[in-house]
């Protein structure tokens, strides 16, 4: 641009001195030239990161489209047609313009950009009542503004919602201020509060859950967020210290977030329901499962209870229902997280069909990001194939192993009971022994104590007195006969693999 000014200006070939400015001062000569309208659109969107030029006008506050489409003809607005807003200028451009501005004659004052800033962020409201990828967009955008700016949260709270109900965990970070402290995790804000607990919600398909849980606790420990946005940390704060083992931890948490009556409250009575089953509590998990509805996924839950009981038919049909109704909704999430927990289930009785599910679960989980559905569905492999594969029990430390690491104890727990099916279906007791032991130390109390209770009646042994038992639905002894049934089918079906 300085290159064709100089030439059409002089008529001839420019020297190299004539471009010895640094970059701020090239930035401010062509805003200097720039209309007043064109000016204040510019300064607006350098409050963004993209823009449309419905945008750039709201932002601008002008009741006309002319200057932001005059702005977007210029060489320094990249455009990328396939971006949720097109255009884009710069961050080292909208620096320069806001530091530019601070010296010209039409400069905006520091309330004038809190109003320019106000303006933006109602515009970007108004853009995340769309699709996803406009509101995850918006929000980003919202929260940099929201803490920059010290605006109230207004429509970034829903935003914050809908983008933890889908599973989907697009990254939601916010640059650091210039002035803070690399190294420091200081929260001074509610915009600052909702963009760590975002992020560390997102991350936690990603990191040990104990990193998650320390984030949460940090977010809840600043008190900044409203008390509309308390039970989203809160929630899953309870979620990760039920992963973590911390029973009474999640149980506090999840009843805290019931109590609150807010938008998680079905979520975290289903929450209760599935700590109720970890205790082997049945009755009680049948019974807040009748209370759920859609938004509780009552159809998931009574699924996770069925199988074990045993029903697996039951199981199967529930985790189907779930499975429908979400993509029925929309709800790509829900969908894939009921088709893992299907292919689990199935993976008991009907191996060839299993092996349908457990590749439809693969491609459901394709485009969501759910650690814990990911690793079911591995496990629903290992199910599937004891007693058939002789190295199963290497390839579930395997398995157990990525569990851990993300620290997901259900997870560890179900893998090694999988392995005391392999062993009672081959008829090893010094198998059995050895992976009872292994499952004993996932048992904490009555935690877990119903799948050890299990690896005794799915072999038709009595279980040592001093294992707590569970409340099985309709006793022991018909819990006992479904299991054997399972095992001896599975029996019959290792023998034919076989060739005998």
């Amino acid at each position: 641009m300085r290159f064709l000014d100089l030439y059409r200006e002089y008529g001839r070939t420019p020297e190299p001195t004539e471009f010895n400015f640094d970059f701020p001062a090239l930035v401010s000569r062509t805003f200097r030239d720039l209309s007043p309208n064109v000016r204040q659109v510019l300064r607006a969107v350098s409050l963004l990161d993209s823009f449309s030029v419905e945008l750039a006008v709201a932002a601008a506050g002008l009741d006309h489209d002319a200057p932001a489409l005059e702005l977007v003809e210029r060489p320094f607005v990249d455009a990328d047609p396939g971006a949720p807003w097109p255009y884009r200028v710069h961050a080292l451009v909208r620096e320069a313009v806001q530091e530019a501005d601070s010296t010209s004659e039409d400069r905006w004052s520091a309330a004038d950009w809190r109003r320019a800033a106000q303006r933006t962020f109602d515009a970007l409201g108004r853009e995340a009542s769309g699709d996803r990828v406009h509101m995850v967009a918006a929000l980003r955008q919202g929260l940099k503004l929201a803490r920059d700016y010290d605006l109230e949260l207004g429509w970034l709270t829903d935003a914050a919602f809908r983008y933890v109900d889908d599973f989907v965990w697009e990254p939601i970070e916010i640059p650091a201020l210039p002035s803070a402290d690399p190294g420091s995790q200081e929260i001074s804000s509610a915009a600052e509060a909702l963009a760590a607990a975002l992020r560390a919600i997102a991350q936690r398909q990603r990191r040990h859950r104990g990193w998650t849980a320390e984030q949460l606790r940090m977010v809840l420990e600043s008190d900044l967020l409203p008390e509309s946005l308390q039970e989203l940390p809160r929630y899953f704060l309870a979620e990760c210290d039920r992963d973590l083992g911390n029973l009474d931890d999640s149980l506090d948490g999840m009843q805290r977030v019931v109590d609150a009556a807010g938008r998680l409250a079905p979520t975290a009575a289903r929450g209760l329901a599935h700590l109720a089953r970890r205790v082997g509590r049945f009755p009680q998990v049948r019974d807040v499962a009748e209370t759920l509805g859609v938004e509780g996924r009552k159809d998931r839950v009574l699924g996770d209870l069925w199988w074990t009981q045993g029903s697996m038919a039951l199981a199967c049909s529930s985790y189907a229902a779930s499975r429908d109704e979400a993509l029925q909704l929309g709800h790509a999430g829900e969908a894939a997280l009921s088709q893992a927990c299907l292919a689990f289930a199935s993976a008991y009785q009907d191996r060839p069909r299993a092996a349908e599910q457990i590749a439809r679960a693969c491609d459901l989980l394709g485009g969501v990001s759910i650690r814990w559905a990911e690793v079911q569905t591995r496990i629903a492999e290992l199910v599937r194939n004891a007693g058939v594969e002789p190295d199963l029990p290497e390839r579930a430390e395997e398995v157990a192993a990525q569990a851990g690491e993300a620290g997901l104890s259900s997870s560890v727990a179900y893998i090694r009971f999988a392995v005391c099916l392999h062993a009672v279906v081959l008829d090893s007791p010094d198998l059995l022994s050895e992976a009872r032991a292994r499952l004993n130390e996932c048992v904490r109390g009555e935690e877990f104590a119903y799948l050890a209770e299990l690896s005794y009646l799915i072999a038709d042994e009595e279980p040592p007195a001093e294992l707590p038992r569970a409340q099985w639905l309709d006793g022991q002894g018909q819990v006992r006969a479904r299991w054997t049934a399972i095992a001896e089918d599975r029996r019959r079906e290792a023998a034919v693999s076989r060739g005998e």
